[in-house]
């Protein structure tokens, strides 16, 4: 019995996510209350409640207590699909991260080139700017860095280029991690390089610009060398 619930609420799960889809639901957008999907979907409302379940956990929907259930911002990503937080070789980590991150994000660059919108340009420009600015005020940088990363990702209009986003964010904050942020004068200028790049729409050179980028930090995680812990925010 326990078996033949949960083959239920896996099938009410898909006819959901394909309302979602069939819909054009984005990110954000409210779904019809527990009551309406039943009716939709012929089945009792406990069987919606369970299929809700299975989707908040899969990062496709979330539920906001006292407004209803809304398609997730986190587009069904897990946040470690792989399974990275248990490698306990953090060097080891870092270097077959960033060759992974050399085979993806310069083209992900080239395709940003071609294909952002203007708003989408000036997201990127915007996000080097603070970027640079909390490096110059040695304020930590992680996260305004993944927002970086992130913004070219979805400017490739690649739709599979998304969903490797917490691979990528990983080998950020690996990196940071196992060099005490010390490539932060080299971050500063291969940033603005690639979203200059972007910015004239030249897909070559941003995908130079990317590589370039990446070159640094895999030689900085292959020297073994980390700023000195007394100012690791130092640009000099």
């Amino acid at each position: 019995m326990e078996r033949e619930q949960r083959g239920l609420s896996e099938k009410v799960s898909q006819s959901i996510l394909e309302y979602v889809v069939e819909n054009g639901l984005e990110p954000g957008d409210k779904l019809p209350n527990e009551y309406e999907l039943a009716q939709m979907i012929c089945v009792g409302r406990s069987s919606v409640r369970e299929a809700v379940k299975i989707l908040v956990s899969r990062n496709v929907l979330e539920v906001r207590q006292g407004a209803g259930t809304f398609v997730s911002p986190k587009r069904g990503v897990v946040e470690d699909p792989l399974g990275l937080k248990l490698i306990a070789d953090k060097h080891r980590l870092a270097r077959d991260l960033m060759d992974v991150r050399m085979l993806l994000e310069p083209q992900i660059a080239a395709y940003a080139a071609q294909n952002a919108s203007e708003k989408e340009i000036e997201a990127i420009l915007r996000l080097c700017d603070e970027t640079q600015q909390q490096i110059r005020e040695g304020s930590p940088h992680l996260y305004k860095d993944m927002e970086f990363h992130t913004c070219i990702a979805y400017s490739s209009k690649n739709l599979v280029v998304p969903q490797l986003l917490p691979v990528l964010h990983r080998a950020i904050e690996v990196f940071i991690d196992v060099t005490n942020s010390s490539l932060l004068q080299e971050t500063v200028s291969t940033h603005r390089e690639i979203a200059e790049a972007i910015r004239c729409r030249d897909s070559v050179a941003a995908h130079d610009a990317m590589y370039l980028h990446l070159i640094y930090n895999r030689r900085q995680i292959k020297s073994g060398k980390a700023a000195p812990e007394s100012n690791p925010h130092s640009l000099s």
